[in-house]
């Protein structure tokens, strides 16, 4: 009996209906790969990376993004025993690789020999969904952040990220870039905080959209705020503006020992619908 016959290779505009099509199996989980297709329609000059297919019988089964994160999408284990070799072939130029666990710890398994130690592996990030309004009432007072608030929401943030990553982003261009990236999402009106006496005390994001779903990160308050509920009031308010106006589902993924934020999400309406795993270098 003859074997399956596989293929991977990068993949072009030519292949943009077999990309949604993969991307379509599982919209809550690929946001954030899914965002970078639509927003591209794989433009190589506007991916910001490369998309690598992986095909049986010559029909796309499996994607890996390439770029400042190396993503897994629907890998199976051996799309992802390939996908992780030809990163070795390639070497690494990703601070991470993220997405679903089984892929994802799969690849770092063979990875590791040559691209360790890491600086921390994750191993199990719940990925939850909602897509109806939140079971409990928003909190007035989050509101989006407005351009002239750039200078509040910037420190906010960068805790937020040093806190849940262990690095600054500021990185070695003193955190250009982040402010950057930050500054076209609260343009983009996906900026949204709480603000008290001119300061932040809750904070999050809407990162990645796609036409069926969006993903919100940076969810953060003030650590002398922390225990008072502002989290589920927020992300009450924030799953609400993005429902209404941004895209049909909102998802997100939390630290499995995080279980404050996780209790949260479950009062707003959030369930589990998948896990990720984060390996970090």
């Amino acid at each position: 009996m003859l074997g399956t016959s596989t293929a991977v290779r990068p993949l072009s505009q030519a292949d943009l209906d077999q990309v949604v099509t993969v991307l379509d199996r599982a919209p809550q989980l690929d946001v954030f790969v899914g965002s970078r297709v639509h927003a591209s329609g794989l433009a190589p000059s506007r991916l910001a990376g490369e998309l690598w297919g992986y095909f049986e019988e010559e029909r796309l089964r499996s994607m890996c993004y390439s770029g400042a994160n190396l993503v897994p999408v629907g890998a199976t284990a051996p799309a992802a025993r390939t996908f992780a070799d030809l990163a070795l072939r390639r070497g690494r130029r990703c601070s991470s690789i993220v997405g679903p666990a089984d892929a994802v710890l799969t690849m770092w398994d063979l990875l590791r020999p040559e691209w360790g130690p890491a600086r921390e592996v994750r191993a199990c990030q719940p990925v939850m969904a909602l897509a109806t309004a939140p079971a409990v009432a928003p909190d007035p007072l989050v509101r989006r952040v407005r351009p002239d608030e750039l200078d509040q929401l910037l420190p906010a943030a960068i805790a937020m990220f040093t806190e849940e990553v262990g690095v600054s982003p500021n990185g070695t261009d003193g955190g250009v870039y982040y402010r950057a990236r930050l500054s076209e999402l609260v343009r983009a009106g996906r900026a949204f905080a709480r603000f008290e006496d001119g300061e932040i005390v809750f904070k999050a994001e809407v990162g990645a959209v796609t036409p069926h779903a969006c993903q919100v990160q940076g969810v953060w308050v003030r650590p002398d705020r922390r225990g008072e509920g502002l989290s589920v009031g927020g992300m009450a308010a924030v799953a609400g503006f993005a429902l209404r106006e941004i895209a049909p589902t909102v998802s997100l993924y939390v630290n499995d020992f995080n279980t404050a934020a996780r209790g949260a999400y479950r009062r707003v309406g959030f369930t589990e619908v998948g896990r990720f795993a984060t390996v970090m270098f």
